[in-house]
């Protein structure tokens, strides 16, 4: 029987006052009001690849060996089996067990899930990996790395909304960076939460993005209702990052962690 462990570390604090990424207790609770976050280190190249590899199913092994530099899929091969190294805790199953299923546009889900079953999410860019889990509520993360050139190119205009746009160019230039990655993330979250992806119009629905200015689904053109049924979350990803949540309904409660380290052991 294989085993895996994770090894506890110092609690580590990204620089918030909201956010403390604390190493969980060996035994964690997900009650129905939770939303567990978690925060994880891909490394470019580490001897736990030949660890992770064997937790992948079929399926991840092809993917991770599709993509054209090594890089990027040491880096998905390690995201894909943390998850399943996350997901294995709350489940008390071994993480090379579990079956996902995925949506009409890609979004995951576990083969057995069921009314009270977990959902989860999973978002990394460049060498950061964030994780969100819950259950009864649909939720979707996104993460990305801030760089100045890409807010600087007109994408905001093409595919933010006008009022996102306007607001966005309202704000001093020495914001306008962190706005538009708020933006983007939060855009990104919420149609990865809503299981549409790529396919939804990102022009028909509005986020808050001036940096300081709580995380909110504004507008949605399509469904005057859909708005009230989200929350969105700004989150502390680290330094050079931007992050962010958005979960089904409200009045639940946020735990982050920092996965620090794992090992394989055979028994």
């Amino acid at each position: 029987m294989r085993m895996l462990k994770v090894l506890a570390a110092d609690a580590m604090s990204v620089g918030s006052d909201e956010f403390d990424w604390r190493v969980p207790a060996r035994s964690l609770c997900l009650g129905p009001a939770d939303v567990h976050v978690w925060r994880a280190a891909l490394a470019d190249e580490a001897p736990d690849m030949q660890q992770l590899w064997p937790l992948l199913a079929p399926d991840e092994k092809a993917r991770a060996q599709r993509f054209h530099f090594q890089r990027d899929g040491a880096r998905f091969l390690m995201a894909r089996g943390i998850l399943r190294i996350i997901l294995s805790r709350y489940l008390n199953q071994e993480p090379q067990a579990l079956r996902f299923t995925y949506g009409r546009y890609g979004k995951p889900a576990l083969e057995s899930a069921g009314t009270d079953a977990l959902r989860f999410n999973l978002s990394h860019s460049d060498g950061l990996a964030l994780y969100a889990v819950t259950r009864n509520r649909e939720l979707g993360i996104d993460v990305e790395r801030v760089r100045s050139e890409r807010a600087e190119k007109q994408i905001a205009e093409r595919f933010f909304s006008p009022r996102e746009v306007a607001a966005l160019r309202m704000l001093p230039r020495s914001v306008q960076t962190e706005a538009f990655f708020n933006c983007w993330t939060r855009k990104e979250a919420y149609i990865k939460a809503t299981g549409h992806g790529v396919s939804s119009a990102l022009h028909r629905f509005s986020v808050s993005l001036a940096p300081g200015e709580t995380a909110a689904l504004l507008q949605t053109l399509d469904d005057e209702g859909e708005a009230s049924r989200w929350s969105l979350c700004a989150l502390n990803a680290g330094t050079g990052y931007a992050g962010a949540l958005a979960v089904e309904g409200h009045a639940w409660l946020l735990s982050s962690w920092h996965f620090s380290m794992f090992e394989c052991t055979s028994i």
